[in-house]
C-alpha cells in the first residue's frame, strides 16, 4: 500500500475479529480449571439445587486450588474441562465482538477525533459488551452449566454433550432459556468493559506519558494487570448473581432481583464474593 510500511498499515476488520478470538481461546484454554473452580465456589451455599449440582447446602469447595484438588481427587482431571467446547464457542463469538469492534466502535463515537475522552471509551465498552453478550449468550449458559454439573456416582448427567446440552435447553426451557441471564450479564459486561477496557487504556496512557515505558510488552502486560485487578473488584458481585441466575433450574428463582435478595438473605454479603 503507497505510503505504508507492512508494520503501519492497519488490520482489517476480519484480521481483528479471528486474531481476538484466537487469542481468547487460547487464553480460556489455559485459564479454564480456574473459571471452573469460580463457578463451582460461586454456585456453592445455595439451598436448594440448582440446574446442575446436586452438592446442596454442604460446604465442599474451599478456595480456588482447594475446589481443583478437590474436583480432580473426586471428579478426574477431565473435569477442570468440563464445559471446554462451549467455552472456545464462547470466546470465539463474545471475544471476537468485544475487542474486535471495540476500535472500531471508539473511532465511530470519536468522529475520527484525535482527542479521546473517557466518556469515549465508556461508550465503546459498553456498546461493544452488549452485542457480544447478545451474540453469545447461549454458549455462556451451556459453559456455565457445565461446569455446575459434578459427576456424582448414581446421579445421571443433566447433560450427556454440547449439542444435547442447546437442544435439551431449547426443549425444556423454550428458545429464551438459552438467553437466560442476559441482563445481569449485559450488566457485568458493561461494568467489566468500563472497567477494564477503560482503566486498561487509562492506566497505559499514564504509564506512556510518566514513566520510560514504550508502547511494548512491559507496557501492556502492567496495563493489563492493574485492569483486572480492578475489574475482578468491581464486577465479582454481578458476576455471582449471573452464574447463579443462568444455571438455576426452571422456577427456582423468580428474577435476578430475587435471586440476589435470596443470596443476601440465606448467606449474607460475603456471598457476592464467593470465587
Amino acid at each position: 500500500m503507497v505510503g505504508f510500511r507492512p508494520a503501519d498499515v492497519p488490520p482489517s476488520a476480519a484480521v481483528k475479529f479471528v486474531g481476538a478470538g484466537t487469542a481468547a481461546c487460547i487464553a480460556d484454554l489455559l485459564t479454564f480449571p480456574l473459571d471452573t473452580a469460580k463457578v463451582r465456589l460461586q454456585i456453592q451455599g445455595e439451598t436448594r439445587g440448582s440446574a446442575a449440582t446436586g452438592s446442596g447446602s454442604t460446604v465442599k469447595y474451599r478456595g480456588v486450588f482447594g475446589t481443583i484438588a478437590t474436583m480432580v481427587r473426586t471428579e478426574g482431571p477431565l473435569s477442570l474441562y468440563s464445559g471446554l467446547v462451549a467455552g472456545l464457542q464462547r470466546q470465539m463469538s463474545f471475544a471476537s465482538v468485544r475487542i474486535g469492534l471495540y476500535d472500531s466502535v471508539k473511532q465511530f463515537y470519536t468522529k475520527g477525533s484525535d482527542h479521546v475522552g473517557i466518556g469515549s471509551w465508556l461508550l465503546a465498552g459498553s456498546t461493544t459488551g452488549a452485542l457480544a453478550v447478545a451474540i453469545a449468550q447461549p454458549t455462556d449458559v451451556v459453559k456455565v452449566r457445565f461446569q455446575a454439573q459434578a459427576r456424582c456416582l448414581g446421579r445421571a448427567r443433566r447433560y450427556c454433550s454440547t449439542v444435547d446440552a442447546y437442544k435439551t435447553i431449547a426443549k425444556e426451557e423454550g428458545i429464551c432459556g438459552l438467553w437466560k441471564g442476559t441482563a445481569p450479564n449485559i450488566a457485568r459486561n458493561a461494568i467489566v468493559n468500563c472497567t477494564e477496557l477503560v482503566t486498561y487504556d487509562f492506566i497505559k496512557y499514564m504509564l506512556l506519558r510518566s514513566t520510560q515505558l514504550t508502547d511494548n510488552l512491559p507496557c501492556h502486560f502492567a496495563s493489563a494487570f492493574g485492569a483486572g485487578l480492578c475489574t475482578t473488584v468491581i464486577a465479582s458481585p454481578v458476576d455471582v448473581v449471573k452464574t447463579r441466575y443462568m444455571n438455576s433450574a426452571l422456577g427456582q428463582y423468580s428474577s435476578v432481583l430475587n435471586c440476589a435478595v435470596a443470596m443476601m438473605t440465606n448467606e449474607g454479603p460475603c456471598a457476592f464474593y464467593k470465587g
